[in-house]
């Protein structure tokens, strides 16, 4: 086709701005927390074939996720998609990520035929299963994590589904907050219907469909110019999760990336762990989502997120591992392993693109379920996922109480939870000396501390980095360590990382998320830039010795005993590699 270049920029705009706007419906509308204040939900827009073109400023993880779910659509229904329906489906085996994570697929048509979708996910506080939440690390099989819907009408040519309305709602523990994020779905879906057929009408339904190939195509041609200024090679790198929550042994995620003479990548996760037994499997679309998504995040900005620069990332992930597993294996927590793979991905990147890759951030969201019933009897349920510290920059230091940055996450605010739900929050607060050390300071982690007002609660815990934290780079060090208690009777304990436990009322439950690593040398720090870090008690005067070899005196810094501790530092370094 014969491109213009204006017309091709306006429309580009046109179909993120779209995505954007359905984005935003979804939070003016949405019923629970996890939406409309945690923000965990996406929108994106298809061509007819289904090729992502478009995506809204929403969670990232999810979004590389949709080219499988909606070849799992496609298949199911073929060409028996007709105006006015919407497919819903949310099956990690068919190409769903976990139950939580319902997808709605609307098919948009002009002269009628099918000319694009608009697409809509979001995490719904429950979807039925053994625990409130559905999103327990200790289940042992998908059948116990709630209702599985495959790809399924839920309007057909304008009609309303009531069979598959009323199975849902009386599977689920708070039907109204479901079915109002599920119409918040439908809404934002109806908002990219009416603008592409707006710009349909503008420019010409053949036009725009000729113009989302051209989009699909630039975007490879972009990702592939790029790709081929990187070394040629393979690039190797392993982290690892604690553990499932049944056994103490650790969980590798291997990572082999191979840069193609032709622009392209090879990603290998052979010899990644086994599937587990826990709910830490991620499916095999979530973990393509997030290996795509790390490749994205070290490519140039302007570069379009759709389709066409998956297209030049090829993976090889083995069958029935941690990362693609088979029936029944559980995946609820999921999530957990794909910040794994995220952190694992960029540490292989690190050494082929450093000055692009900062140190790891605090791990992932950690995610505090808290649930029961109030006074009338009826149920509650907190979904708080917790955000988060970013790894020392190659140039800048970490960020601390922001998203992970494989997300576009919130923290819940204090007054809402409060406000909806029988607890109080009585600490929220930064985790002092929890920042890795280095030239870049990583982020600091993030302490949140809940009391139990209902008579009795159900608690689960998914968090990480207890016994591999967070890695630091070009000579950083790693940042501290997550942990959790719980203070019941006067009593305070330490509990571990993954646990369903019920508790009494009254009781506190505190969770101190992990620090980011550093990045680069931590005597090569600026000693002013320490004592900003002391002043703001982000670290003591005693983590600033120890790690930075900083001395401060009636709240300045030292230089003379700075300067000669430091000398002695590096002295000793000397000695060591020497010997060594």
């Amino acid at each position: 086709m014969n491109v213009d270049p204006i017309t091709f920029a306006v429309i580009k705009s046109g179909l993120d701005s779209i995505a954007d706007d359905m984005a935003y419906t979804v939070v003016r509308i949405a019923r629970s927390e996890i939406v409309k204040d945690v923000m965990d939900f996406s929108a994106a827009l298809c061509a007819a074939d289904g090729q992502m073109v478009a995506q809204a400023k929403t969670i990232a993880q999810h979004l590389g996720a949709i080219p499988e779910a909606m070849e799992s659509v496609l298949s199911f229904y073929g060409d028996d998609l007709n105006e006015g329906d919407v497919v819903i489906m949310n099956d990690p085996y068919h190409g769903g990520m976990h139950l939580p994570d319902i997808f709605m697929f609307m098919p948009i048509f002009e002269g009628g035929k099918r000319r694009a979708f608009a697409v809509v996910i979001c995490h719904h506080t429950d979807v039925g299963g053994r625990v409130p939440g559905s999103n327990a690390s200790d289940s042992t099989e998908i059948y116990q994590e709630g209702l599985r819907i495959p790809p399924l009408k839920l309007y057909e040519r304008g009609v309303l589904n009531r069979t598959l309305e009323r199975l849902i709602k009386i599977n689920v523990r708070v039907p109204d907050r479901v079915w109002g994020d599920l119409s918040a779905q439908f809404a934002a879906a109806q908002v990219g219907k009416r603008g592409i057929e707006k710009l349909m009408q503008r420019y010409g339904a053949d036009e725009v469909g000729d113009y989302m190939t051209e989009l699909l195509d630039y975007a490879e041609r972009m990702t592939r110019e790029e790709i081929s200024t990187w070394p040629k090679g393979t690039w190797h790198f392993t982290d690892h999760i604690d553990d499932d929550g049944f056994s103490d042994d650790p969980i590798p995620i291997k990572v082999a990336i191979t840069v193609r003479d032709d622009g392209t990548l090879f990603v290998d996760y052979t010899g990644s762990s086994p599937q587990v037994r826990g709910a830490l499997n991620s499916t095999l679309s979530f973990t393509h989502s997030l290996t795509y998504l790390s490749v994205r995040c070290v490519l140039a900005k302007d570069l379009p997120n759709n389709v066409g620069m998956f297209r030049c990332v090829e993976v090889k992930v083995p069958e029935a591992s941690v990362l693609n597993p088979v029936m029944p294996g559980p995946c609820a927590a999921r999530a957990l392993t794909g910040y794994r793979v995220f952190d694992t991905m960029l540490g292989a990147l690190a050494q082929i693109v450093p000055d692009k890759v900062p140190a790891a951030g605090e791990g992932g969201n950690s995610v505090i379920c808290i649930s029961g019933l109030r006074p009338n009897r009826q149920p509650f349920i907190i979904v708080d996922m917790i955000c988060g510290a970013w790894g020392g920059r190659p140039n800048k230091d970490g960020l601390e109480a922001v998203t992970n940055a494989s997300q576009n996450l919130s923290n819940m605010p204090v007054e809402v939870m409060e406000a909806e739900h029988p607890v109080r929050i009585e600490d929220y607060s930064f985790v002092q000396d929890s920042c890795g050390a280095g030239r870049y300071r990583g982020g600091v982690g993030i302490r949140r501390s809940y009391r139990i007002l209902a008579s009795e609660a159900l608690l689960q815990m998914r968090t990480d980095r207890v016994k591999f934290l967070p890695y630091g780079l070009a000579g950083g060090e790693p940042g501290g360590p997550s942990r959790n208690f719980m203070i019941e009777g006067g009593v305070q304990r330490a509990l571990p990382g993954k646990i369903t436990t019920r508790v009494a009322s009254d009781t506190v439950i505190i969770h101190e998320q992990a620090g980011a690593g550093g990045c680069g040398d931590a005597l090569e720090r600026d000693p002013q830039a320490v004592l900003e870090d002391y002043l703001d008690e982000k670290i003591s005067a005693r983590f600033a010795e120890e790690r930075y070899a900083v001395v401060f005196q009636k709240g300045e810094v030292d230089p003379i005993r700075t300067a000669a501790l430091r000398a002695a530092r590096r002295h000793g370094r000397a000695e060591t590699a020497h010997a060594g």
